[in-house]
């Protein structure tokens, strides 16, 4: 531990990864920087993880019943715990990728006029071509979120105290917490920093059926929040147009990375996704026809 090195609390949430615990936790001992304490709340595992947990010996350990869990909630939870004015959040299955993976995203947010920050994601081995894809376009070396309006992800990422005690997370959100709560940031003019130095190994292979819906939650969020489309969502452009656009993207890609047989995959994953925003959209604005959650 270098004698700079300011003490850090790690936030973890988890719920039946073990699988991925036990290269998770040991990846945050390998850590360069070794100032910082464990804070780890599981939502009800029965696989083993809890065993994991515990003998990682963290700070705080809390378990919480499965349907008691919304993550905003369990984030404001972690940081009333949390003792460093620098709190990184990571998620069971997101799996540090070597000894470096804490510093960057802690030297980032020494600057007070970072709010937040966030790592690069690579997907696993066995990620599926369709969602492979979408980590390449997010968080690749030519990543295209980077020139979207705004993107956060908060699997692998880290917040300032300071900023937290002005506002928390809403509580009233299900889905898209970590988007409302870096847009807020940053219109309070703080900076939001992607720390492409910091990895983690971090996928999903969602079914359609998972897919939908959590296009649905994060559709319904964005209408919410007063960011949907400005008028009654257009079928043709959100479902049909994009999902055309998207299987033609999967499809270069596929073609790109020789795995062409997982393209009809694509096609199924693509729909849900483009049906679940449409009516995510529909509903968000329907419950919040102003934007006004809070």
């Amino acid at each position: 531990m270098r004698m700079s090195d300011a003490p850090v609390s790690i936030i973890l949430r988890s719920f039946n990864e073990g699988w991925a615990l036990r290269e998770t936790l040991p990846a945050l001992k390998a850590q360069d920087y070794k100032n910082w304490e464990l804070i780890a709340i599981d939502s009800g595992s029965s696989d083993g993880s809890v065993d994991l947990i515990r003998q990682a010996a963290p700070r705080h350990f809390l378990q919480i019943f499965p349907q008691d869990y919304r993550p905003s909630r369990v984030l404001n939870t972690g940081m009333r715990l949390a003792r460093g004015e620098v709190a990184i959040f990571l998620n069971a299955d997101a799996t540090p990728q070597g000894s470096g993976w804490l510093r960057p995203l802690v030297a980032a947010l020494q600057d007070p006029k970072t709010a937040a920050v966030f790592s690069r994601q690579l997907p696993r081995a066995d990620c599926r071509a369709v969602f492979a894809n979408d980590y390449l376009r997010c968080f690749g070396t030519k990543r295209e979120s980077a020139r979207w309006g705004h993107f956060f992800s908060m699997a692998s990422s880290g917040i300032r105290r300071d900023v937290w005690l002005r506002r928390g997370f809403l509580e009233s959100m299900q889905y898209s917490e970590d988007e409302e709560y870096t847009r807020w940031c940053r219109a309070q003019g703080c900076r939001v920093v992607y720390c492409p130095e910091s990895v983690v190994a971090h996928s999903h292979n969602y079914t359609p059926r998972q897919a939908y819906k959590r296009s649905f939650g994060e559709a319904w969020a964005l209408a919410a929040m007063g960011l949907g489309p400005p008028a009654k969502p257009d079928w043709s452009k959100i479902v049909a147009f994009g999902w055309l656009n998207d299987v033609r993207r999967d499809l270069g890609f596929c073609i790109r990375t020789l795995r062409l047989s997982e393209w009809p995959q694509a096609w199924r994953i693509r729909w849900a996704q483009r049906s679940g925003k449409l009516a995510g959209f529909k509903a968000g604005a329907a419950m919040h026809p102003e934007g006004a959650l809070s």
